[in-house]
């Protein structure tokens, strides 16, 4: 289902549901890079202009850039990817949250906007028993789109690794 045109409130609902499903048994420096490769893939199929990033307890273990894409979206990508860190939810939910309580991630939390944006596009790798321990970022299209492609593969792996 996409997040096009649902209300904020629709869209944390949804998000909470694809972050209690969206759920590891583990997660491998190999995962990481099967992760980063279907994106970079769809990427290229796609002709994306995109950054992306898989991160695992602080540690980069995947991070590209497709043609078009610029300094802005990795910096992008940090940004998003310290939300997913600080908060345990996904960059797009955290924006959404705090649309719905009328007040900026900026306000609530007295957070620097050069160093978080609660913009779609991270989404919480999410260990069972574990609980997050890493962030799976796109930037460089329009929020939405972001938060589902990386949603899009996560689902993709977690159907192949777990089946």
């Amino acid at each position: 289902m996409s997040l096009k045109g649902l209300s904020d409130q629709q869209v944390v609902e949804q998000i909470e549901a694809q972050e209690a499903r969206l759920v590891f048994d583990s997660f491998s420096i190999s995962q990481a890079h099967e992760i980063g490769l279907r994106l970079l893939e769809l990427g290229r199929q796609r002709t994306l202009p995109i950054a992306i990033d898989v991160t695992r307890n602080g540690q980069c273990l995947f991070h590209s850039a497709l043609e078009g894409a610029t300094l802005d979206n990795a910096q992008w990508v940090q940004r998003k990817m310290r939300v997913v860190q600080r908060f345990s939810h996904s960059s797009l939910y955290m924006g959404a949250l705090c649309r719905v309580k009328g007040v900026s991630l900026e306000e609530k939390y007295l957070l620097p906007l050069n160093e978080f944006a609660a913009h779609g596009g991270a989404f919480p790798v999410t260990v069972r028993g574990a609980g997050v321990i890493g962030s799976v970022t796109v930037s460089g299209l329009p929020q939405i789109d972001d938060h589902e492609l990386v949603v899009s593969v996560l689902e993709q792996q977690l159907a192949t690794t777990q089946a």
